[in-house]
Protein backbone atom coordinates (compact mmCIF):
# COMPACT_ATOMS: atom_id res chain seq x y z
CA UNK A 1 0.00 0.00 0.00
CA UNK A 2 1.29 3.47 -0.86
CA UNK A 3 2.03 5.95 1.92
CA UNK A 4 -0.69 8.32 0.69
CA UNK A 5 -3.32 5.58 0.74
CA UNK A 6 -2.10 4.35 4.14
CA UNK A 7 -2.47 7.87 5.55
CA UNK A 8 -5.98 8.15 4.12
CA UNK A 9 -7.09 4.94 5.84
CA UNK A 10 -5.29 5.91 9.07
CA UNK A 11 -7.10 9.26 9.19
CA UNK A 12 -10.42 7.59 8.31
CA UNK A 13 -9.89 5.05 11.08
CA UNK A 14 -8.98 7.62 13.74
CA UNK A 15 -11.69 10.12 12.79
CA UNK A 16 -14.36 7.42 12.75
CA UNK A 17 -13.23 6.27 16.20
CA UNK A 18 -13.22 9.84 17.52
CA UNK A 19 -16.72 10.47 16.14
CA UNK A 20 -18.10 7.25 17.63
CA UNK A 21 -16.38 7.96 20.93
CA UNK A 22 -17.71 11.51 21.12
CA UNK A 23 -21.31 10.47 20.46
CA UNK A 24 -20.98 7.55 22.87
CA UNK A 25 -19.57 9.73 25.66
CA UNK A 26 -22.41 12.23 25.25
CA UNK A 27 -24.99 9.45 25.62
CA UNK A 28 -23.17 7.66 28.45
CA UNK A 29 -22.96 10.95 30.37
CA UNK A 30 -26.76 10.93 30.42
CA UNK A 31 -27.20 7.25 31.24
CA UNK A 32 -24.67 6.90 34.09
CA UNK A 33 -24.35 9.02 37.20
CA UNK A 34 -21.12 10.93 37.98
CA UNK A 35 -20.47 8.43 40.77
CA UNK A 36 -20.77 5.47 38.39
CA UNK A 37 -18.46 7.11 35.87
CA UNK A 38 -16.06 7.89 38.71
CA UNK A 39 -15.88 4.23 39.74
CA UNK A 40 -14.93 3.20 36.21
CA UNK A 41 -12.45 6.09 35.81
CA UNK A 42 -10.62 5.33 39.06
CA UNK A 43 -10.37 1.67 38.11
CA UNK A 44 -8.89 2.49 34.72
CA UNK A 45 -6.41 4.98 36.21
CA UNK A 46 -5.19 2.27 38.58
CA UNK A 47 -4.63 -0.04 35.61
CA UNK A 48 -3.08 2.65 33.35
CA UNK A 49 0.52 1.65 33.99
CA UNK A 50 -0.23 -1.97 33.07
CA UNK A 51 -1.19 -0.80 29.58
CA UNK A 52 2.36 0.34 28.95
CA UNK A 53 3.73 -3.17 29.55
CA UNK A 54 1.01 -5.25 27.93
CA UNK A 55 3.39 -6.61 25.26
CA UNK A 56 6.77 -5.11 26.28
CA UNK A 57 7.21 -3.51 22.87
CA UNK A 58 7.08 -6.87 21.06
CA UNK A 59 4.72 -5.44 18.45
CA UNK A 60 7.07 -2.58 17.64
CA UNK A 61 9.94 -5.06 17.45
CA UNK A 62 8.06 -7.01 14.77
CA UNK A 63 7.41 -3.81 12.79
CA UNK A 64 11.06 -2.75 12.61
CA UNK A 65 12.85 -6.14 12.42
CA UNK A 66 14.79 -6.42 9.14
CA UNK A 67 14.90 -10.23 9.02
CA UNK A 68 11.59 -11.59 10.31
CA UNK A 69 12.16 -15.32 10.76
CA UNK A 70 9.69 -17.90 12.07
CA UNK A 71 11.66 -18.19 15.31
CA UNK A 72 11.37 -14.43 15.88
CA UNK A 73 7.64 -14.46 15.16
CA UNK A 74 7.26 -17.31 17.70
CA UNK A 75 9.21 -15.23 20.23
CA UNK A 76 6.97 -12.17 19.69
CA UNK A 77 3.89 -14.38 20.10
CA UNK A 78 5.37 -15.90 23.28
CA UNK A 79 5.96 -12.47 24.81
CA UNK A 80 2.52 -11.17 23.89
CA UNK A 81 0.64 -14.27 25.01
CA UNK A 82 2.66 -14.71 28.19
CA UNK A 83 2.26 -11.09 29.25
CA UNK A 84 -1.44 -11.05 28.37
CA UNK A 85 -2.19 -14.09 30.52
CA UNK A 86 0.20 -12.95 33.27
CA UNK A 87 -1.30 -9.47 33.56
CA UNK A 88 -4.81 -10.95 33.47
CA UNK A 89 -3.88 -13.09 36.49
CA UNK A 90 -2.42 -10.08 38.32
CA UNK A 91 -5.63 -8.10 37.78
CA UNK A 92 -7.77 -11.03 38.93
CA UNK A 93 -5.74 -11.40 42.12
CA UNK A 94 -5.82 -7.63 42.79
CA UNK A 95 -9.55 -7.19 42.15
CA UNK A 96 -10.84 -8.17 45.60
CA UNK A 97 -8.25 -6.28 47.71
CA UNK A 98 -8.53 -3.15 45.52
CA UNK A 99 -12.32 -3.08 45.74
CA UNK A 100 -12.07 -3.63 49.51
CA UNK A 101 -9.54 -0.79 49.86
CA UNK A 102 -11.90 1.65 48.11
CA UNK A 103 -15.02 0.13 49.69
CA UNK A 104 -16.55 -0.19 46.22
CA UNK A 105 -17.68 -3.72 45.19
CA UNK A 106 -18.34 -2.59 41.61
CA UNK A 107 -14.60 -2.16 41.08
CA UNK A 108 -14.10 -5.90 41.62
CA UNK A 109 -16.47 -6.85 38.79
CA UNK A 110 -14.97 -4.24 36.48
CA UNK A 111 -11.47 -5.60 37.12
CA UNK A 112 -12.65 -9.16 36.44
CA UNK A 113 -13.87 -8.06 33.01
CA UNK A 114 -10.70 -6.07 32.29
CA UNK A 115 -8.68 -9.17 33.16
CA UNK A 116 -10.49 -11.02 30.36
CA UNK A 117 -9.51 -8.16 28.04
CA UNK A 118 -5.83 -8.70 28.78
CA UNK A 119 -6.13 -12.45 28.24
CA UNK A 120 -7.80 -12.08 24.83
CA UNK A 121 -5.86 -9.09 23.52
CA UNK A 122 -2.73 -11.06 22.41
CA UNK A 123 -4.79 -12.98 19.85
CA UNK A 124 -5.13 -9.77 17.87
CA UNK A 125 -1.86 -8.03 18.76
CA UNK A 126 0.45 -10.16 16.63
CA UNK A 127 -1.64 -9.70 13.48
CA UNK A 128 -2.09 -6.00 14.23
CA UNK A 129 1.69 -5.48 14.37
CA UNK A 130 2.16 -7.47 11.16
CA UNK A 131 -0.44 -5.36 9.33
CA UNK A 132 1.35 -2.17 10.45
CA UNK A 133 4.64 -3.60 9.20
CA UNK A 134 3.06 -4.30 5.81
CA UNK A 135 1.26 -0.89 5.81
CA UNK A 136 -2.13 -2.59 5.37
CA UNK A 137 -4.02 0.21 7.06
CA UNK A 138 -7.25 -0.63 5.25
CA UNK A 139 -7.37 -3.94 7.13
CA UNK A 140 -6.44 -2.21 10.39
CA UNK A 141 -9.26 0.30 9.89
CA UNK A 142 -11.75 -2.55 9.37
CA UNK A 143 -10.55 -4.36 12.51
CA UNK A 144 -10.68 -1.27 14.68
CA UNK A 145 -14.02 -0.04 13.33
CA UNK A 146 -15.68 -3.45 13.82
CA UNK A 147 -14.45 -3.62 17.39
CA UNK A 148 -15.28 -0.02 18.24
CA UNK A 149 -18.82 -0.21 16.86
CA UNK A 150 -19.54 -3.48 18.65
CA UNK A 151 -18.15 -2.21 21.94
CA UNK A 152 -20.11 1.03 21.69
CA UNK A 153 -23.39 -0.78 21.02
CA UNK A 154 -22.78 -3.15 23.95
CA UNK A 155 -21.90 -0.32 26.35
CA UNK A 156 -24.87 1.84 25.39
CA UNK A 157 -27.33 -1.05 25.45
CA UNK A 158 -26.24 -2.26 28.88
CA UNK A 159 -26.11 1.27 30.29
CA UNK A 160 -29.62 1.86 28.94
CA UNK A 161 -30.74 -1.31 30.74
CA UNK A 162 -29.33 0.01 34.00
CA UNK A 163 -26.23 -2.17 34.44
CA UNK A 164 -24.13 0.78 35.61
CA UNK A 165 -20.34 1.15 35.19
CA UNK A 166 -19.85 -2.54 34.33
CA UNK A 167 -21.47 -1.59 31.00
CA UNK A 168 -18.31 0.28 29.98
CA UNK A 169 -16.05 -2.62 30.95
CA UNK A 170 -18.20 -5.11 29.03
CA UNK A 171 -18.14 -2.75 26.05
CA UNK A 172 -14.34 -2.76 26.19
CA UNK A 173 -14.38 -6.56 26.36
CA UNK A 174 -16.66 -6.73 23.31
CA UNK A 175 -14.32 -4.38 21.43
CA UNK A 176 -11.30 -6.55 22.24
CA UNK A 177 -13.09 -9.80 21.43
CA UNK A 178 -14.40 -8.67 18.04
CA UNK A 179 -11.04 -7.08 17.15
CA UNK A 180 -9.23 -10.32 18.03
CA UNK A 181 -11.66 -12.47 16.03
CA UNK A 182 -11.43 -10.12 13.03
CA UNK A 183 -7.62 -10.12 13.29
CA UNK A 184 -7.55 -13.91 13.03
CA UNK A 185 -9.09 -13.57 9.56
CA UNK A 186 -6.12 -11.42 8.45
CA UNK A 187 -3.48 -13.49 10.25
CA UNK A 188 -1.01 -14.92 7.69
CA UNK A 189 -1.31 -18.71 7.37
CA UNK A 190 2.46 -18.99 7.72
CA UNK A 191 2.38 -17.48 11.22
CA UNK A 192 2.85 -20.19 13.88
CA UNK A 193 0.36 -20.71 16.71
CA UNK A 194 2.91 -22.36 19.00
CA UNK A 195 5.06 -19.83 20.92
CA UNK A 196 8.83 -20.15 20.96
CA UNK A 197 11.66 -18.91 23.14
CA UNK A 198 14.81 -19.30 21.04
CA UNK A 199 14.78 -15.61 19.99
CA UNK A 200 12.96 -14.23 23.00
CA UNK A 201 16.05 -12.46 24.36
CA UNK A 202 16.31 -10.45 21.13
CA UNK A 203 12.67 -9.40 21.38
CA UNK A 204 12.89 -8.50 25.07
CA UNK A 205 16.13 -6.57 24.59
CA UNK A 206 14.41 -4.24 22.12
CA UNK A 207 10.94 -4.25 23.65
CA UNK A 208 12.09 -3.79 27.23
CA UNK A 209 13.75 -0.50 26.34
CA UNK A 210 10.60 0.68 24.55
CA UNK A 211 8.48 -0.24 27.57
CA UNK A 212 10.80 1.66 29.89
CA UNK A 213 10.46 4.61 27.54
CA UNK A 214 6.65 4.36 27.67
CA UNK A 215 6.68 4.24 31.46
CA UNK A 216 8.84 7.37 31.61
CA UNK A 217 6.55 9.14 29.14
CA UNK A 218 3.49 8.17 31.20
CA UNK A 219 5.10 9.44 34.38
CA UNK A 220 6.31 12.74 32.93
CA UNK A 221 3.09 13.47 31.02
CA UNK A 222 0.99 12.99 34.16
CA UNK A 223 3.37 14.90 36.44
CA UNK A 224 1.92 18.43 35.92
CA UNK A 225 -1.64 17.49 36.94
CA UNK A 226 -0.49 15.28 39.82
CA UNK A 227 1.76 18.02 41.19
CA UNK A 228 -0.84 20.75 40.74
CA UNK A 229 -3.39 18.67 42.63
CA UNK A 230 -0.97 18.36 45.53
CA UNK A 231 0.61 21.83 45.54
CA UNK A 232 -2.33 24.00 44.41
CA UNK A 233 -5.97 22.88 44.12
CA UNK A 234 -8.29 20.83 41.95
CA UNK A 235 -9.58 23.92 40.14
CA UNK A 236 -6.05 24.65 38.94
CA UNK A 237 -5.79 21.05 37.74
CA UNK A 238 -9.06 21.44 35.85
CA UNK A 239 -8.00 24.63 34.07
CA UNK A 240 -4.58 23.22 33.18
CA UNK A 241 -6.10 19.96 31.93
CA UNK A 242 -8.63 21.84 29.81
CA UNK A 243 -5.88 23.99 28.28
CA UNK A 244 -3.58 21.05 27.57
CA UNK A 245 -6.53 19.10 26.16
CA UNK A 246 -7.30 21.96 23.76
CA UNK A 247 -3.69 22.05 22.55
CA UNK A 248 -3.69 18.24 22.28
CA UNK A 249 -6.55 18.32 19.76
CA UNK A 250 -3.91 18.65 17.05
CA UNK A 251 -2.20 15.47 18.22
CA UNK A 252 -5.45 13.51 18.34
CA UNK A 253 -6.64 14.62 14.93
CA UNK A 254 -3.40 14.99 12.96
CA UNK A 255 -0.25 13.54 14.46
CA UNK A 256 -1.64 10.32 15.94
CA UNK A 257 -2.85 8.99 12.56
CA UNK A 258 0.45 10.04 10.94
CA UNK A 259 2.84 8.57 13.51
CA UNK A 260 1.85 4.92 13.03
CA UNK A 261 2.03 5.23 9.24
CA UNK A 262 5.34 7.09 9.52
CA UNK A 263 6.93 4.39 11.69
CA UNK A 264 5.78 1.70 9.27
CA UNK A 265 6.96 3.69 6.25
CA UNK A 266 10.33 4.55 7.80
CA UNK A 267 10.90 0.89 8.72
CA UNK A 268 10.08 -0.20 5.17
CA UNK A 269 12.42 2.43 3.69
CA UNK A 270 15.17 1.25 6.02
CA UNK A 271 14.65 -2.41 5.10
CA UNK A 272 14.56 -1.71 1.36
CA UNK A 273 17.01 1.19 0.96
CA UNK A 274 19.04 1.27 4.16
CA UNK A 275 17.99 4.84 5.11
CA UNK A 276 14.92 7.09 5.18
CA UNK A 277 16.30 10.62 5.65
CA UNK A 278 14.38 12.04 2.68
CA UNK A 279 11.10 10.49 3.83
CA UNK A 280 11.63 11.80 7.37
CA UNK A 281 12.34 15.36 6.23
CA UNK A 282 9.30 15.38 3.94
CA UNK A 283 7.00 14.05 6.67
CA UNK A 284 8.48 16.53 9.13
CA UNK A 285 7.72 19.37 6.73
CA UNK A 286 4.06 18.27 6.68
CA UNK A 287 3.87 18.03 10.48
CA UNK A 288 5.48 21.44 11.04
CA UNK A 289 3.34 23.21 8.46
CA UNK A 290 0.18 21.84 10.06
CA UNK A 291 1.38 22.06 13.67
CA UNK A 292 2.82 25.56 13.56
CA UNK A 293 -0.27 26.84 11.74
CA UNK A 294 -2.57 25.24 14.32
CA UNK A 295 -0.59 26.72 17.23
CA UNK A 296 -0.48 30.26 15.83
CA UNK A 297 -4.21 30.19 15.13
CA UNK A 298 -4.86 28.87 18.64
CA UNK A 299 -2.67 31.54 20.24
CA UNK A 300 -4.66 34.25 18.48
CA UNK A 301 -8.15 32.73 18.84
CA UNK A 302 -7.83 30.83 22.13
CA UNK A 303 -10.58 32.87 23.80
CA UNK A 304 -13.36 32.38 21.22
CA UNK A 305 -12.34 28.77 20.55
CA UNK A 306 -12.58 27.98 24.28
CA UNK A 307 -15.99 29.64 24.50
CA UNK A 308 -17.34 27.74 21.48
CA UNK A 309 -16.06 24.36 22.62
CA UNK A 310 -16.37 24.51 26.40
CA UNK A 311 -18.27 27.60 27.49
CA UNK A 312 -17.51 30.75 29.46
CA UNK A 313 -16.68 28.92 32.72
CA UNK A 314 -13.26 27.99 31.32
CA UNK A 315 -11.93 31.52 30.76
CA UNK A 316 -9.02 30.92 33.15
CA UNK A 317 -7.69 28.24 30.81
CA UNK A 318 -7.37 30.62 27.82
CA UNK A 319 -3.95 32.09 28.64
CA UNK A 320 -2.70 28.65 29.69
CA UNK A 321 -3.66 27.29 26.28
CA UNK A 322 -1.72 30.10 24.58
CA UNK A 323 1.39 29.34 26.63
CA UNK A 324 1.19 25.59 26.02
CA UNK A 325 0.66 26.22 22.30
CA UNK A 326 4.04 27.97 22.22
CA UNK A 327 5.54 24.84 23.74
CA UNK A 328 3.83 22.75 21.09
CA UNK A 329 5.54 24.82 18.40
CA UNK A 330 8.93 23.84 19.84
CA UNK A 331 7.83 20.19 19.91
CA UNK A 332 6.55 20.04 16.31
CA UNK A 333 9.92 19.37 14.56
CA UNK A 334 10.56 16.33 16.78
CA UNK A 335 7.03 14.88 16.70
CA UNK A 336 8.20 11.99 14.53
CA UNK A 337 11.36 11.41 16.57
CA UNK A 338 10.10 8.32 18.39
CA UNK A 339 8.80 6.82 15.14
CA UNK A 340 12.17 7.42 13.49
CA UNK A 341 14.21 5.88 16.30
CA UNK A 342 11.85 2.91 16.62
CA UNK A 343 11.99 2.26 12.86
CA UNK A 344 15.80 2.40 13.10
CA UNK A 345 15.84 -0.17 15.89
CA UNK A 346 17.41 2.41 18.23
CA UNK A 347 15.38 1.57 21.34
CA UNK A 348 18.38 2.22 23.59
CA UNK A 349 18.94 5.74 22.28
CA UNK A 350 15.23 6.49 22.56
CA UNK A 351 15.27 5.37 26.20
CA UNK A 352 18.28 7.60 26.87
CA UNK A 353 16.66 10.68 25.31
CA UNK A 354 13.36 10.01 27.06
CA UNK A 355 15.15 9.64 30.38
CA UNK A 356 16.84 13.02 29.96
CA UNK A 357 13.67 14.82 28.87
CA UNK A 358 11.50 13.13 31.52
CA UNK A 359 13.82 14.20 34.34
CA UNK A 360 13.83 17.73 32.92
CA UNK A 361 10.02 17.72 32.73
CA UNK A 362 9.53 16.51 36.29
CA UNK A 363 12.10 18.89 37.81
CA UNK A 364 10.63 21.93 36.05
CA UNK A 365 7.08 20.75 36.79
CA UNK A 366 7.86 20.60 40.52
CA UNK A 367 9.17 24.17 40.48
CA UNK A 368 6.37 25.48 38.29
CA UNK A 369 3.54 23.79 40.18
CA UNK A 370 4.84 25.19 43.48
CA UNK A 371 4.58 28.74 42.09
CA UNK A 372 1.18 28.44 40.40
CA UNK A 373 -0.56 27.13 37.32
CA UNK A 374 0.65 29.89 34.97
CA UNK A 375 4.29 29.35 35.86
CA UNK A 376 3.75 25.62 35.47
CA UNK A 377 2.56 26.24 31.89
CA UNK A 378 5.68 28.33 31.20
CA UNK A 379 7.82 25.60 32.77
CA UNK A 380 6.32 23.03 30.40
CA UNK A 381 7.00 25.33 27.46
CA UNK A 382 10.63 25.62 28.55
CA UNK A 383 10.71 21.83 28.88
CA UNK A 384 9.43 21.50 25.31
CA UNK A 385 12.21 23.77 24.04
CA UNK A 386 14.93 21.87 25.89
CA UNK A 387 13.50 18.50 24.84
CA UNK A 388 13.38 19.60 21.20
CA UNK A 389 17.10 20.39 21.25
CA UNK A 390 17.95 17.01 22.80
CA UNK A 391 15.68 15.09 20.44
CA UNK A 392 16.77 16.82 17.23
CA UNK A 393 20.44 16.07 17.92
CA UNK A 394 19.65 12.38 18.44
CA UNK A 395 17.34 12.16 15.41
CA UNK A 396 19.94 13.89 13.22
CA UNK A 397 22.62 11.39 14.29
CA UNK A 398 20.39 8.34 13.65
CA UNK A 399 18.50 9.36 10.51
CA UNK A 400 21.47 11.05 8.88
CA UNK A 401 20.58 14.52 7.59
CA UNK A 402 22.39 17.85 7.84
CA UNK A 403 21.27 21.08 9.46
CA UNK A 404 20.99 22.69 6.02
CA UNK A 405 18.72 19.86 4.83
CA UNK A 406 16.51 20.31 7.89
CA UNK A 407 16.30 24.07 7.35
CA UNK A 408 15.52 23.57 3.66
CA UNK A 409 12.70 21.20 4.59
CA UNK A 410 11.15 23.50 7.19
CA UNK A 411 11.46 27.13 6.08
CA UNK A 412 8.44 26.82 3.76
CA UNK A 413 6.47 25.33 6.65
CA UNK A 414 7.22 28.44 8.69
CA UNK A 415 5.96 30.67 5.86
CA UNK A 416 2.75 28.64 5.65
CA UNK A 417 2.21 29.06 9.40
CA UNK A 418 2.72 32.83 9.17
CA UNK A 419 0.29 33.04 6.24
CA UNK A 420 -2.25 30.99 8.20
CA UNK A 421 -2.07 33.52 11.03
CA UNK A 422 -2.98 36.52 8.84
CA UNK A 423 -6.74 35.85 8.87
CA UNK A 424 -6.96 35.31 12.65
CA UNK A 425 -4.74 38.38 13.19
CA UNK A 426 -7.20 40.51 11.22
CA UNK A 427 -10.05 39.11 13.33
CA UNK A 428 -8.17 40.03 16.52
CA UNK A 429 -7.45 43.52 15.19
CA UNK A 430 -11.14 43.99 14.41
CA UNK A 431 -12.82 42.29 17.40
CA UNK A 432 -10.06 42.01 20.02
CA UNK A 433 -8.62 38.97 21.78
CA UNK A 434 -11.92 38.42 23.63
CA UNK A 435 -14.67 39.02 21.02
CA UNK A 436 -18.31 39.11 22.10
CA UNK A 437 -19.42 36.85 19.23
CA UNK A 438 -17.11 33.87 19.65
CA UNK A 439 -18.69 31.75 16.92
CA UNK A 440 -18.34 34.52 14.34
CA UNK A 441 -14.71 35.10 15.33
CA UNK A 442 -13.88 31.41 15.04
CA UNK A 443 -15.67 31.14 11.70
CA UNK A 444 -13.96 34.16 10.16
CA UNK A 445 -10.57 33.33 11.68
CA UNK A 446 -10.76 29.70 10.62
CA UNK A 447 -11.75 30.62 7.08
CA UNK A 448 -8.92 33.14 6.82
CA UNK A 449 -6.45 30.64 8.23
CA UNK A 450 -7.52 28.01 5.68
CA UNK A 451 -7.15 30.43 2.78
CA UNK A 452 -3.73 31.55 4.00
CA UNK A 453 -2.59 27.95 4.52
CA UNK A 454 -3.63 26.73 1.08
CA UNK A 455 -2.38 29.84 -0.70
CA UNK A 456 1.03 29.71 0.97
CA UNK A 457 1.38 25.96 0.35
CA UNK A 458 0.87 26.56 -3.36
CA UNK A 459 2.97 29.72 -3.70
CA UNK A 460 5.97 28.49 -1.70
CA UNK A 461 6.20 25.14 -3.50
CA UNK A 462 5.83 23.23 -0.24
CA UNK A 463 5.48 19.42 -0.58
CA UNK A 464 1.89 19.88 0.59
CA UNK A 465 1.16 21.49 -2.78
CA UNK A 466 1.39 18.07 -4.40
CA UNK A 467 -1.12 16.65 -1.91
CA UNK A 468 -3.51 19.56 -2.47
CA UNK A 469 -3.19 19.20 -6.26
CA UNK A 470 -3.92 15.47 -6.09
CA UNK A 471 -6.92 16.04 -3.84
CA UNK A 472 -8.29 18.73 -6.18
CA UNK A 473 -7.80 16.52 -9.24
CA UNK A 474 -9.65 13.61 -7.63
CA UNK A 475 -12.43 15.91 -6.45
CA UNK A 476 -12.93 17.34 -9.94
CA UNK A 477 -12.91 13.89 -11.47
CA UNK A 478 -15.52 12.63 -9.04
CA UNK A 479 -17.95 15.47 -9.70
CA UNK A 480 -17.25 15.81 -13.41
CA UNK A 481 -20.49 15.45 -15.43
CA UNK A 482 -20.85 12.26 -17.48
Amino acid sequence: MSTRKALAFSFLDRYASHAIGMVSSMIIARLLTPGELGVFSVTMVLLAFLSTVRDLGAGEYLVQEKELTTARIRAVWAVQLGLGLGLALVILLAAVPVSAFYGEPKMRDIMFVIALNYAINPFGSLTYAYLIREMRFDSIALIRFSGTMTGTVVSLTLAWQGYGPISLALGMFATTLVSALTSIYFRPKSFPWIPGTSEIRRVLSFGGKLTSTSLLNTLSSNAPELLLGKMQNMAAVGFYSRASGLVAIFNRLITDPIITVAMSGFARQRREHGQFAEAFLKANAYICALGWSFCLVLILLAHPITHVLYGTQWDDSVDLARILAIGNMFAAPVTLGAAALTASGQAGRMLMVTGITSVTTIVLAVGGAALGVTLLAWSMTLTAAISAVVWIHMIKAVVGFSWSQLFDALWRSALIALASAIGPLIVVAEFGLAPENSLLAVGLGGTGASIGFIGAAILTGHPLREELTNAWTKLRARFKPG
